[in-house]
């Protein structure tokens, strides 16, 4: 039965998943806090490149 007992401690199989697993869990929250983060900077700097192209087109983004 001790035999049992100590195999059972030593197995080691699902420890590598619960690991990558983990870290997974933690590159998601880095990104979603830099999407807050940023994403009001980027979604403005976004704006202002819309802006600059309609002024550059003739006609303020008519056709061709």
């Amino acid at each position: 039965m001790m035999k049992n007992i100590k195999a059972l401690l030593k197995d080691e199989g699902g420890q590598g998943m619960a690991e990558y697993g983990l870290i997974i869990a933690l590159i998601a929250v880095v990104c979603i806090a830099a999407m807050i983060f940023l994403g009001g900077s980027i979604s403005d700097k976004f704006q202002l490149i819309g802006e600059e192209i309609d002024s550059a087109s003739p006609g303020g983004g008519g056709g061709f």
